[in-house]
């Protein structure tokens, strides 16, 4: 099997190279076809063997003969998912601005043990603290909650004792009350475990008569209204909160493609099959067609979010 495995890996990288630098042009189907036929763990040996084959960089390659959409696509499919994090938490913190869109949706749907690997890999690959570029870039509780959930140090299981008093905590500062205690919604939301606060958020509907979110969207505002928002989306469900990021990102005219593209290629060996699955619930219809109906500017890119991850093993057998 690991024979197979090297020689499969060093054929594709043969093949890679044609398109690349073996003849004229880039034959961007080629790349296409092989990148999206394997898996992560897959294009990550295809990449050694590409440099011991070639002794060259089969990503810097690729940045040289390709470009807009599809060159992002390509090179985002080649990073180890952990390394696309933190890159993504980097382009969105360097620069002019924040793209807070982006800190929001990583850090509010990533697993503890997820956030303290980006935050060793960021730091690995860019020599910064991840913390310390968040609260260079950020303000507020805003800044406050992203810290937190920096910690990554969330309570396990549900304690029972607090369910009940985090419920009413929430209430009382919020909607029993003139003015928000932001605090306290900090506080809960980022430390306790999904699994908690979804006892909490039923505690909390049985005690106020609202959702946990109509609260959230009435007492606070800005980034925070939208991180907290997004926590308490991925405490109920991760794959729901992503397909609700999709939607968004091709709803009404022009394509988020960035978020697009982020969310399809983080999540496709995760839990993209949920996500899909969660779509369709949530918006009667399905996340292919939505996609395949989009103006995408790189037709090639276009191919692979909308159809072409059907080449991937994992969803062989399990699309409609």
């Amino acid at each position: 099997k690991v024979l197979t495995l090297l020689y499969l890996s060093h054929m594709s990288a043969a093949i890679l190279s044609m398109p690349v630098w073996g003849l004229p042009g880039t034959d961007e189907a080629a790349i296409l076809q092989l990148v999206t036929s394997r898996s992560n763990a897959q294009r990550q040996q295809i990449k050694a063997a590409y440099k011991t084959l070639y002794g060259k960089d089969l990503v810097h390659d690729l940045k040289s003969e390709l470009s807009g959409k599809f060159e992002k696509l390509i090179l985002a499919l080649m990073m180890p998912p952990v390394i696309y994090d933190a890159t993504e938490l980097r382009n969105a913190i360097k620069g002019a601005g924040t793209d807070e869109k982006v800190l929001i949706e990583i850090l509010a749907s990533r697993t503890p043990e997820q956030v303290r690997e980006i935050i060793a890999v960021y730091k690995r690959e860019f020599d910064k603290n991840l913390e310390d570029d968040v609260t260079g870039d950020t303000s507020g509780y805003f800044e406050r909650l992203l810290v937190i959930l920096l910690q990554a140090s969330r309570q396990q299981g549900v304690d029972a004792g607090k369910v009940e008093q985090d419920a009413k905590d929430l209430f009382a500062a919020g909607e029993a009350k003139v003015g928000t205690d932001e605090e306290k919604f900090i506080n809960i939301l980022g430390n306790r475990s999904f699994e908690h606060l979804r006892k909490v958020f039923e505690a909390y509907m049985k005690l106020s008569g609202y959702e946990i979110e109509e609260s959230i969207q009435r007492e606070t505002s800005g980034s925070l209204r939208s991180l907290l928002l997004a926590v308490a989306k991925c405490a109920r469900s991760v794959p729901a909160y992503l397909a609700e990021c999709l939607y968004h990102s091709m709803k009404g005219l022009g394509t988020d493609d960035h978020t697009l593209i982020r969310i399809m290629v983080s999540r496709s060996e995760v839990d993209m099959l949920d996500i899909r699955a969660q779509f369709r619930r949530m918006f009667a219809k399905s996340l292919h067609h939505m996609i395949s109906v989009r103006p995408v500017t790189s037709s090639d890119a276009h191919k692979y979010i909308c159809g072409n991850f059907r080449k991937l093993k994992f969803f062989r057998k399990k699309l409609n």
